[in-house]
């Protein structure tokens, strides 16, 4: 981990990363560790940090690089979990999704979506089914079905509610505003949920907030857990540095890794056994302008729920469900790709569509709770945090965080801090339900709030309001500190091929985001990759950035270069 270099311009949530991992080292307590910074572990770790418990979190990659990188890109309440009687589960998603909304209006926003009805009663017996126990979900969902589903959708979704109720469509209003459907549909329905602009963006702010928040709390990605004895856990970074820790209490948020986790922990276990999750990114302007903002929500031919919307000008359709057990090597398969082709084929015969559209792909393992259920769709969505005593030479107790989806992550935090708090014997000191995330924190959402917002940093940094503008939907109100920081290039500098990023933007991100690798910065901490606008040229620049910045060397330049071309055009099947 290298420290900021820009201590006048620095995030306070960043600051010094090696400095708080050496006291950390030479006190060598700690109350909580942390391991797997996804979005889960982030969102426990803010919460913690926010309540003065002195918490450490690791990650072996890059911070939400896993599974929290891999979703739809959905805030959603889980309209599908109705079907599996999960009540529960979908009122304390809609109350998250419509929390969201408030905490971070710089990355999540509403979403009309829209769901293709090809039957007027189909379903019902079927659902029913389902919904007393059955492994088979139903084929088709008739109006009947969807308008219960979606008023029983309205009502949990009351608490803090901010988007309007659903309504049903007819066929001909339907067709009319987006000819290229099927002409097999009888209706259509229509209600909202929320998409996610960043969603890595936001693990990383959960980190950096939970860093402002407490001076004893640190964090450290690309760093592997290398022993467990007699209550000492032994980190190793990838440059080589080694410490310790002896922590109170464990927490595995690893995700997909966590039975690999907790074998290193001494504390064995079978817990997850996940499904792949794949989506694809098309250049398709034609689509992009029929779907006018709004997301299609539709069943395949086989049954399975998939869904396009635009996202960054781009079609994103998704998603696959199939069994999967190693997210080491997950990837989009040609089998995939055609099948996700064949579905929007067929709700949309009027549009063509092939695999020379796809400007991005990636998948995900989603760490689901260990299951026998014949149908991938069938298997639980909700969360649990099973914990495991200590024992022998382990003295301290092993919470694992198991499933979750990226909706409820706050709440699902808020659970788990809890414990930690009781076991501890501590109490909670905030709530995070209206705790803004990063460049949520005074985030102007209408017009006046936000015109004054510019004119306000304009006179503060001397930047050009358009540019002003631009950062501040990047980056909500973090906006700032980018806008005010100089590198040693031209400030008026942008990237050749991507010209709304300039280089003093991206200089900051390298010195204050803890970045590691090329990859960490066109992958996760910009859009420049899944958007779709990442260009050679572009990368050897941002390497050329980064290396003035990191002190890296000519081969150190070239080995990321090739590392991060490998990785979009292999795993991300991106042709720079």
């Amino acid at each position: 981990m290298s420290p900021s270099r820009d201590a006048g311009a620095a995030d306070p949530g960043s600051a010094d990363p090696i400095g708080r991992l050496a006291f950390m080292n030479r006190t060598g307590d700690v109350d909580v560790v942390i391991l797997g910074a996804g979005i889960n572990g982030a969102g426990l770790f803010r919460d913690l940090c926010a309540q003065g418990v002195s918490c450490l979190i690791i990650d072996k990659g890059d911070f939400g690089s896993g599974t929290s990188a891999a979703p739809s890109r959905l805030i959603h309440g889980g309209l599908k979990y109705l079907e599996t009687g999960e009540f529960g589960l979908v009122a304390q998603s809609t109350l998250e999704r419509n929390l969201l909304l408030k905490n971070a209006p710089h990355y999540v926003s509403p979403l009309p979506t829209m769901i293709p009805i090809f039957s007027w009663s189909k379903g019902m017996w079927a659902a029913l089914r389902t919904l007393l126990g059955s492994t088979s979900a139903p084929r088709s969902r008739g109006a009947v079905l969807i308008k219960i589903g979606l008023t029983i959708y309205d009502f949990y979704g009351s608490r803090h509610r901010v988007m309007p109720r659903h309504r049903l469509v007819g066929r001909r209003r339907a067709l009319s505003e987006i000819p290229a459907l099927t002409r097999s549909i009888v209706a259509t329905g229509i209600y909202y949920d929320a998409k996610i602009s960043h969603p890595e963006r936001l693990v990383l702010e959960l980190i950096t907030d939970g860093l402002a928040a407490n001076a004893l709390a640190a964090a450290a990605n690309y760093t592997t857990l290398v022993s467990s004895s007699n209550g000492v856990l032994a980190f190793r970074s990838e440059n080589g540095a080694v410490f310790a820790v002896r922590p109170k209490l464990v927490v595995n948020a690893a995700g997909p890794w966590i039975d690999d986790v907790n074998a290193s922990l001494g504390a064995p276990s079978k817990m997850i056994g996940g499904t792949k999750g794949s989506h694809i990114l098309l250049k398709h302007d034609e689509l992009v302008r029929s779907l006018a903002g709004r997301m299609l929500y539709f069943e395949a031919d086989d049954g399975r729920i998939c869904l396009v919307y635009d996202y960054l000008g781009l079609a994103l359709v998704g998603s696959t469900d199939i069994p999967a057990d190693n997210p080491d090597t997950v990837c989009c398969e040609p089998q995939e790709i055609d099948y996700l082709l064949e579905s929007v084929r067929a709700l949309m015969p009027g549009m063509n569509f092939g695999r020379d559209q796809i400007v991005y792909a990636y998948s995900g393992i989603r760490p689901l709770p260990a299951s026998d259920a014949s149908v991938p769709g069938l298997i639980s969505r909700d969360h649990s945090a099973p914990v495991v005593e200590p024992e022998g030479s382990r003295p301290f107790p092993v919470i694992s965080l198991v499933g979750g989806k990226w909706t409820t992550f706050r709440g699902f935090a808020e659970e788990v801090a809890d414990t930690v708090l009781d076991r501890l014997g501590r109490g909670r000191k905030v709530t995070t339900r209206s705790m803004p995330i990063g460049g949520g924190k005074g985030f102007p959402t209408e017009p006046a709030a936000r015109a004054a917002w510019l004119a306000d940093a304009r006179s503060a940094s001397g930047a050009d309001e358009r540019r002003l503008d631009q950062l501040l939907s990047r980056y909500g109100t973090k906006a700032l500190p980018i806008a005010r920081h100089q590198s040693s290039g031209d400030n008026e500098d942008r990237l050749p091929g991507a010209s709304d990023y300039g280089t003093s933007e991206i200089d900051y991100i390298i010195r204050n985001e803890f970045v590691e690798h090329l990859a960490d910065i066109v992958m996760r901490r910009t859009t420049l990759a899944i958007g779709g606008s990442l260009t050679m040229s572009d990368l050897k620049q941002i390497a050329v950035i980064a290396g003035r910045a990191r002190n890296w060397g000519p081969q150190r330049m070239s080995d990321e270069l090739d590392a991060a071309v490998a990785q979009l055009s292999d795993r991300n099947l991106m042709l720079l």
